[in-house]
C-alpha cells in the first residue's frame, strides 16, 4: 500500500511539474479539497463574481481531420468588427470571462476550445498535433464563422501562438480580413522546459525527469490522474505560485484550477513537447503589416516575459503593455487593463493612421514611450 501511495504522489507531482511548465497554468488542477476545507478569503473581490456563466449561441465546427470543435458567438453591433479569443493551454474559453463580460456590446465576440480542451472534441488517436494544426483550426473556425468583415484576433499563451501560426500558414488573411492582432502572455520562440520552472535543485531533477515523465503521462494516464486527486492541496499552491503574482485572488486561482482540470492529462502529455520546439519567426513580417497589442506579466514564469519584449521589439505597428504585478494569467489579475487594451487596439485598427511604438509598465504610474519607428 506505502508503495502505492508513493507511486500516486510521485505521479501527481509530475502531472504538476508538466503544467506548470508549459503554456497554461498549473496541471495539477481541481484543488478539491483545498476549495471544500478552506473558504476563500472575505475580502477578495471576485469572491462572488459568477465565472463559467457567460455563454452566447453554440455552434460546431468540424475541422479536415474530424474534431468537433466548439465555439460561441455574441452577437454586437451590425458593421462592428469581430473580436475572435484564443485560449492557453489547459484552459478554456472562459478564460477570457471578465473580457467576454466588458466588451459585449461593442464588438461581435467569437470565443472557441481549442482540440482536446473544454467542449471540443478529443485529439485523433493519430492524429497530427503542431502549431500548424492549431493554426489550421483557428482558420476553418474564421472560414465558417466569419466569413466576412474586419476580424481582431487575441490570443493568450498557447493561443497567441496559434494565432501565429496562422500568420505563417495563411499571410493573406493579414492586412485584408486580420486588421490587428493581440498577443497576450506569449511567445514567439521555443520555451525553456528543462526544469519545469522548478528552482534549484527541484528544477535540475525535474529537468532530467522530464523526457521520462512525458512519456509515462502518455502511456499511463489513469495513474496520474489518480496523483492529481491525491496532491490537490499541492496543485493549488503551484498554480497560485506559477500562474500568478503574488497574493493573487484566491477565486482567480480556483477558477484556473477549475478549468485546467477539464483536460485530460494524456492530452496534456501530447501538447507539452510542442512548447520547446516553438519557432514563429516567420510569422513576424506578416505581423508587421498590422496593429498589434502585446501584453506581457512582469512576474510570468511560464512564458518569460522577455519572450513578449522580443516580440514587442520585432514589429513595427505595436503597443507593448508590460503589468508589474501580474504573472501568467495576467487576463484575469489585471483583466482591466488588458480589457481597455482591447478597446484601444479596436480604435487602432478601424483609424488606420502611420505606424507606431508605444511600450508602458502598468501599476506604477511611470510610462514610457519608445521612439517612433525605432525596431
Amino acid at each position: 500500500m506505502s508503495r502505492l501511495v508513493t507511486a500516486g504522489r510521485t505521479a501527481g507531482l509530475i502531472g504538476a511539474w508538466v503544467g506548470v511548465a508549459s503554456a497554461g497554468a498549473a496541471v495539477g488542477f481541481a484543488a478539491e479539497r483545498y476549495v471544500m476545507g478552506r473558504s476563500l478569503k472575505k475580502d477578495d473581490p471576485y469572491a462572488d463574481e459568477p465565472f463559467g456563466s457567460l455563454r452566447g449561441t453554440s455552434h460546431t465546427v468540424t475541422t479536415d481531420d474530424g474534431v468537433d470543435l466548439d465555439v460561441e458567438v455574441d452577437d454586437g453591433p451590425a458593421g462592428a468588427p469581430t473580436l475572435m479569443f484564443c485560449h492557453g493551454f489547459a484552459l478554456t474559453m472562459d478564460a477570457w470571462h471578465f473580457q467576454r463580460r466588458d466588451l459585449r456590446g461593442s464588438a461581435r465576440l467569437v470565443f472557441w476550445d481549442q482540440r482536446g480542451h473544454g467542449r471540443s472534441g478529443p485529439l485523433p488517436d493519430d492524429g497530427e498535433l503542431s502549431f500548424r494544426r492549431l493554426g489550421a483550426d483557428l482558420g476553418q473556425v474564421i472560414d465558417e464563422i466569419v466569413p466576412k468583415g474586419p476580424i481582431v484576433l487575441v490570443g493568450h499563451s498557447m493561443g497567441g501562438m496559434t494565432v501565429q501560426a496562422l500568420a505563417e500558414a495563411r499571410p493573406e488573411l493579414f492586412g485584408k480580413r486580420v486588421v490587428a492582432v493581440a498577443l497576450i502572455a506569449t511567445s514567439g520562440q521555443k520555451i525553456d522546459v528543462s526544469g519545469l520552472g522548478l528552482p534549484g535543485y527541484l528544477g535540475r531533477l525535474a529537468g532530467r525527469a522530464a523526457p521520462a515523465a512525458v512519456s509515462i503521462l502518455a502511456r499511463k494516464p489513469e495513474l496520474v490522474e489518480r496523483g492529481r486527486k491525491m496532491g490537490s492541496d499541492l496543485a493549488y499552491v503551484l498554480t497560485r505560485r506559477y500562474a500568478f503574482a503574488e497574493g493573487g485572488s484566491p477565486k482567480l486561482v480556483e477558477f484556473t484550477a477549475i478549468m485546467n482540470a477539464a483536460v485530460p492529462i494524456d492530452v496534456v502529455a501530447r501538447f507539452f513537447p510542442l512548447f520547446g520546439e516553438l519557432d514563429a519567426a516567420p510569422a513576424v513580417p506578416v505581423l508587421a503589416k498590422i496593429p498589434v497589442l502585446v501584453v506581457g506579466g512582469e512576474r510570468d514564469q511560464m512564458t518569460p516575459v522577455q519572450h513578449s519584449r522580443d516580440l514587442a521589439d520585432a514589429l513595427v505597428d505595436v503597443e507593448y503593455i508590460e503589468a508589474t504585478d501580474a504573472g501568467h494569467m495576467v487576463l484575469l489579475e489585471r483583466h482591466e487593463v488588458v480589457t481597455e487594451a482591447l478597446r484601444t487596439l479596436l480604435d487602432r485598427s478601424r483609424r488606420g493612421g502611420r505606424p507606431r511604438r508605444m511600450s508602458s509598465r502598468i501599476a506604477s504610474v511611470r510610462r514610457r514611450r519608445t521612439e517612433e519607428g525605432k525596431r
